[in-house]
């Protein structure tokens, strides 16, 4: 069968449940229906009526003849019943997804074969969904379930799927980048990380860096332009908070993500480069975390052997220490974009605010290319400076179940800019009003010592950098000691922090930030948002780069997969 338009609608009535329904097929809606028909002839869908699109059936199958004469009752009416079995998504609450399958009856053979080989001739026409999927199985993230939710859960579905898999269970860290820069991937669809954050992040380190490296591009130039890649990237949450699956899908539900990258979901994201001078760093996906959140994480590596807990104690721990780092900040506003952090406008499938966003920037970048304009020179930057007890850069809500906003409630997976967030020097007090509202409805950023904006760069230099490279400030303090006031001008050694990079450490007092983006998009898993609650298919990510490098994801509040 060829496009999906090309076949002819089928009407017939078949037994569903031992009840006679009358079944639809509309192949230019791409719609199956079903309702009770009590009577032989066809009849209008009543209130009863169930429906779901093909591009949502993960299979058909014809029933065994055991499965056949097994049937009892009101069967008996049926001399030689045949059956096919639809296989499809059945969305229940907080952006689940689940495995759900419906049985046709009928005493025609031929029907039967009819139904079965158009509904299949349908889904062959899909393009997008994955055959051959490399699979990445970390099995000490999170709570050490990684390999029993893979082989319970996933597999499965991926078998039903006709999904051929090959497994890599990691033994060591960055196994899973270091093979993706030896191995060839051109026969694979997509990659799959059954793990958390790091997992994940290990992957497109590697998806990234092979592609680059196979292109001749120096990642190392803060200004490269990276290369897109067509591979998509899938994630199966079995991590400590998931935050990459749960702000693009909805939840942390594994079926629910092995079952946007079944149907193929793909969603494209933000991805930001972190360089210190001529040097890359990381790649960063969700949050780059200065103060706080980097102390927070810094503690919690010494303390692994206490399991999950050790993020409730050493949160605890660095919330009392209520520590603050000076340092200057300077950054380039995204005056492409056409939302802000705070218009309670959540990112959603098919974003208006990520899709015009997008087209502005590629206006922006064709008046570059012609030399009409250069964009960043006509842009300000702005400068600022302080103290600060944590410094946050998300490309996404950063959504877990505990957050269920997430730190940005309204930042965009795919507008080509990321939210910064910076929380200056207050009391203890104040400090925990601001990260209880983490957890509810009430808008985090309505405090006076809060301040977000939504930018395309920033640099960060802490105080203790610019005290050093400045000799007669360091001069200054040997001559005073540590006599001092709190004042700008102090010339005391200021208090050092780490980097928390998508749950790593970072050990670096200046930065320089950059998000990355794909004009092109990807294609791929997908993410989908249900009314008014962010909701996303969880799959496949697919990075992209051109100057920025755009990653789309299917597992998320969206669902999707992402390429590099």
């Amino acid at each position: 069968m060829g496009a999906m338009g090309a076949a002819e609608p089928l009407h017939s009535v078949l037994w569903v449940k031992r009840r006679r329904c009358a079944v639809s097929l509309e192949p230019a809606r791409a719609l199956l229906r079903w309702w009770r028909s009590p009577e032989p002839g066809p009849s209008a869908p009543g209130a009863d009526a169930r429906s779901v699109l093909v591009s949502e059936i993960i299979a058909v199958e014809e029933k065994d003849d055991c499965e056949k004469h097994a049937s009892s009752g009101r069967w008996h009416k049926m001399e030689n019943p045949f059956a096919f079995t639809v296989h499809r998504v059945k969305r229940v609450r907080h952006h689940r997804w689940k495995w759900a399958r419906v049985t046709f009856w009928s005493a025609d053979e031929q029907l039967c074969h009819l139904w079965l080989q158009t509904l299949r001739g349908l889904l062959e026409s899909l393009t997008s969904r994955p055959k051959h999927l490399l699979v990445f199985i970390n099995p000490f993230g999170g709570k050490g379930q990684g390999k029993r939710i893979y082989e319970k859960t996933v597999a499965p579905l991926f078998t039903l799927a006709s999904i051929t898999t090959e497994i890599i269970i990691t033994e060591h860290a960055n196994q899973a980048k270091e093979t993706l820069y030896e191995i060839n991937t051109d026969s694979y669809d997509g990659i799959v990380c059954v793990g958390g954050d790091g997992m994940f992040s290990e992957v497109l380190h590697g998806v990234i860096g092979r592609t680059q490296q196979s292109a001749g591009i120096d990642p190392n130039h803060p200004r490269a332009v990276l290369v897109p890649s067509t591979l998509r990237i899938g994630i199966i949450p079995a991590g400590s908070t998931d935050c990459v699956c749960y702000s693009t899908v909805g939840t942390n539900d594994a079926e629910t993500s092995a079952l946007h990258i079944i149907i193929g979901d793909s969603l494209a994201i933000d991805v930001s480069s972190v360089h210190y001078h001529n040097t890359l760093l990381r790649y960063s996906v969700s949050l780059l975390g200065y103060g706080f959140y980097g102390d927070l994480i810094k503690d919690s590596e010494k303390k692994r052997w206490m399991g999950l807990v050790r993020y409730d104690f050493s949160g605890l721990k660095t919330f009392l220490s209520h520590q603050y780092y000076e340092g200057t900040l300077s950054f380039l506003p995204a005056q492409h974009t056409v939302g802000s952090p705070r218009d309670n406008k959540p990112c959603r499938a098919g974003c208006f605010v990520c899709r015009q966003s997008k087209q502005q920037l590629e206006e922006e970048e064709k008046k570059a290319l012609y030399g009409l304009e250069n964009a960043e020179e006509m842009e300000e930057w702005q400068v600022t400076c302080g103290k600060f007890l944590a410094i946050n850069a998300t490309n996404m809500s950063c959504a877990c179940p505990r957050s269920p906003g997430g730190l940005s409630p309204f930042a965009h997976l795919g507008d080509g800019s990321s939210d910064l967030i910076l929380i200056r020097k207050c009391s203890r007090f104040n400090f925990l009003r601001f990260l209880i509202r983490h957890t509810n409805q009430e808008d985090q950023f309505d405090f006076t010592f809060v301040e977000v904006y939504r930018v395309k760069k920033f640099h960060f230099t802490s105080k203790h950098v610019e005290d050093e490279d400045n000799d007669s400030k360091e001069q200054e303090k040997q001559k005073f000691g540590k006599i001092c006031k709190d004042r700008p001008s102090c010339t005391c050694s200021a208090s050092r922090s780490s980097w928390n990079c998508d749950g790593e450490v970072m050990h670096s007092p200046a930065i320089e930030v950059r998000c990355l983006w794909s004009v092109t998009g990807a294609q791929g898993w997908d993410v989908e948002h249900q009314a008014g609650v962010r909701g996303i298919r969880t799959g496949m990510l697919i990075l992209s780069g051109k100057e920025r490098a755009h990653m789309s994801f299917r597992g998320a509040h969206r669902g999707h997969t992402t390429q590099p």
